[in-house]
């Protein structure tokens, strides 16, 4: 059974409104079901024009209007929640340190964690309300002793299960994704939005990094930390070129790199390592890249911690596949082993392990150990 716990008796469920359609149909069949609906949108933006570029982007003064609309048709109180000061800290600070250090993070991620997982559900349990319902793709599960499992969408197409893989066991036990049980195409979700009358049934779905309207990440982070240029160097040392910023590459990105000189056998380079330290990025061929193992830090589990080494799959970006593991936890940290090498991982990204559809938990990747080279990112 799907969020099972809102079928036993009527929930006071907070539904998060973006001001898109699956938040929407999210509320939408929150409501139908029986449970007494409340909808918020989060204004996260102090200067909220500046969030969105055509279909770029949240966070505007037009998705709290378009969400306070859905709230209308559906029938359901509605309010504006200003956690600007809580996003800014928790989200975009936190994103442009990590890029700073060096690391690869993830956003949509960490907003699941600490803003509506944290901010935005404690505050409606210390409002009376049960549970908070968003528009993700993904299933909470109520097992037959009382725990909860976070589970794959039953649309692997649209799931979502790896940018939830932060939350605990309290968070689960207050989740509502009416979404993720459905196998729809994201056209019939516009179609049902429509046919409840909801206007935001055509609206352009947001892409990319929703506080970086314009999708230029480099110019972003370089409005935010300066120019510092610095070397392009080989694995062995020799200087290739220049770069404005260390912060402004991720492991394994091949293009604007600025180097004039071709590699010897002619094949393109790649990003291998980004230090802050000597603000130097070093690049070499693809095969360097691959990884056959990593250490992750900060694990969180979606229930009781797994005991022992164990085999599972691991999902390493929000729309990657996945790639068998051993893993074990150990000391705080977890300790993966990928059965065949994987190519491009980067620390700060996260790694989700699923057994199965559920997912078992995740950790912030901290340094990786490559199948083919000398030494290991860190």
């Amino acid at each position: 059974m799907t969020d099972t716990p809102q079928r036993t008796r009527p929930l006071r469920v907070l539904a998060a409104m973006s001001g898109g359609v699956d938040s929407a149909v999210a509320a939408a069949r929150a409501a139908e079901a029986g449970h007494d609906v409340t909808g918020v949108h989060l204004a996260l933006s102090a200067n909220p024009q500046s969030f969105r570029t055509g279909a770029r982007g949240c966070c505007t003064i037009e998705d709290s209007r378009d969400a306070r609309r859905a709230a209308d048709v559906i029938g359901i109180p509605f309010y504006v929640w200003d956690l600007a000061d809580r996003f800014r800290e928790d989200v975009v600070e936190d994103f442009v340190a990590e890029y700073e250090a060096g690391r690869t993070p993830n956003p949509c991620l960490r907003c699941n964690e600490k803003i509506k997982f944290a901010a935005l559900l404690d505050k409606a349990l210390a409002l009376g309300f049960d549970a908070v319902c968003t528009g993700h793709y993904a299933q909470v599960i109520l097992r037959e002793d009382g725990t909860r499992e976070l589970h794959r969408a039953s649309d692997m197409a649209k799931d979502q299960s790896y940018v939830l893989g932060v939350l605990d066991d309290r968070q689960l036990a207050h989740a509502m994704f009416p979404l993720g049980d459905t196998v729809t195409t994201k056209d019939e979700i516009r179609a049902e939005a429509e046919r409840r009358g909801l206007a935001v049934a055509k609206k352009p779905d947001s892409h990319d990094i929703c506080f970086i309207a314009d999708g230029d990440t480099q110019g972003f982070l370089a409005d935010r930390l300066g120019k510092a240029e610095g070397d392009i160097v080989d694995e062995a040392g020799n200087r290739l070129g220049t770069h404005d910023g260390a912060y402004g590459y991720t492991i394994g990105q091949r293009k604007g790199l600025r180097i004039g000189t071709p590699a010897p056998d002619g094949k393109p380079r790649y990003v291998l390592d980004i230090s802050p330290v000597n603000n130097t990025v070093t690049v070499g061929p693809a095969e360097a890249l691959d990884v056959d193992a990593l250490t992750a830090i900060k694990p969180r589990w979606c229930g009781a911690a797994p005991t022992g080494p164990g085999t599972y799959t691991a999902q390493l970006r929000a729309h990657g596949g996945e790639t068998e593991v051993r893993a074990e936890a150990v000391d705080g940290t977890l300790e993966v082993t990928f059965t065949e090498p994987v190519r491009g991982v980067a620390p700060g990204q996260a790694i989700v392990l699923y057994d199965g559809t559920r997912v078992v938990g995740s950790a912030t990747i901290a340094s990786t150990t490559r199948a083919v080279s000398t030494a290991s990112s860190v």
